[in-house]
């Protein structure tokens, strides 16, 4: 139903960053990744959506050398893993995990300084201390930060080493919105430099935002990749409703209404994907009268990313 798209968006180069073939990770009996085609060209940001045991994680450390595949082929910038020399690669890459455990007795500037001396080459800490606006928090121990300034200063520390491609491992998970937008705005403003990144994340909102193209996992799997806006357009909808009822419509029914795309259903709770919530709605409360069951929650929004993912698995991320 979605296909890989053959386009990149016009700010990105044909040049392959990241890349991997039948891609394959076992824990014992588990298939944490299941043979996945991936490629990432540099300057995009590219996304990996998935709720958690989706394979997402696993993936990206095998792409960042924590991790050593089962099988299958990786290569981050024209380099595989133990085949040339893996410390100059790794001088080329940045990682932030989900949570970063930093000297709390250490200041700001002399945190982002330790991790630059692990490097060659780089910025100065006092320059990406005014990237990450960080500045009146310069001289302040770590352990005085909120976590939204913390995270900061984890892509902070990440940043020093100027890398060429940047791991992004659910990077907002836990932060109140302001620091949320904070954040989005640090990781635009590395991705308008030319970096690339490689962002793992739950939140459809963020993949919107920040990705160029997704990729949608689901038990190891890549069951959809595309542009956020050709992913959302594949559904063939406008408009989602969803509702609940007491009492029973078959579906069958349901998909016959006037605008209706496709139905979802699971214990008395109902989504529908329609072209017109104009068309679908009146049909929708007169088919309800006619089998005398009773409507006791109905909601509509705009299609997004979570519709496309509800409609290939039939179950919500926050459900998984």
């Amino acid at each position: 139903m979605f296909a890989t798209a053959s386009t990149q968006p016009a700010n990105v180069s044909e040049e392959v960053a990241l890349s991997c073939r039948s891609l394959v990770k076992h824990y014992g009996e588990v298939v944490a990744v299941d043979g996945i085609h991936l490629e990432v060209r540099m300057g995009e940001c590219f996304g990996l959506l998935g709720p958690n045991g989706a394979g997402k994680t696993t993936t990206v450390e095998i792409f960042e050398g924590l991790t050593i595949p089962d099988g299958g082929r990786v290569e981050v910038l024209g380099q595989g893993w133990g085949e040339g020399n893996d410390r100059a690669l790794r001088e080329r890459l940045a990682v932030q995990l989900q949570e970063t455990q930093f000297a709390d007795r250490l200041t700001v500037v002399e945190t982002i300084a330790m991790f630059r001396s692990l490097y060659k080459r780089g910025w100065e800490p006092d320059e990406v201390i005014r990237l990450v606006e960080l500045e009146e928090k310069r001289d302040a121990r770590v352990g005085k930060l909120s976590g939204g300034q913390k995270q900061r200063l984890a892509i902070a520390c990440a940043l020093a080493a100027a890398p060429d491609v940047l791991f992004l491992d659910e990077p907002t998970t836990g932060l109140d919105p302001q620091a949320k937008l904070q954040l989005w705005d640090l990781i635009e403003t590395f991705r308008s430099r030319g970096g690339t990144i490689l962002l793992t994340t739950h939140y459809m909102e963020e993949a919107s935002r920040l990705c160029d193209r997704v990729a949608i996992m689901d038990h190891g799997k890549v069951i959809a990749l595309d542009t956020p806006n050709a992913l959302v357009e594949s559904l063939g909808a406008d408009e989602i409703v969803e509702f609940s009822l007491e009492g029973f419509v078959a579906d069958d029914r349901l998909s016959r209404l006037p605008g209706v795309r496709g139905v979802r259903s699971r214990d008395g709770n109902y989504l529908l994907t329609v072209s017109s919530v104009a068309e679908a709605l009146p049909a929708l409360l007169a088919e309800v009268e006619i089998h005398q069951a009773r409507l006791v929650g109905l909601t509509t929004h705009t299609a997004t990313l979570e519709d496309v993912f509800v409609t290939l698995t039939g179950r919500k991320l926050r459900d998984a």
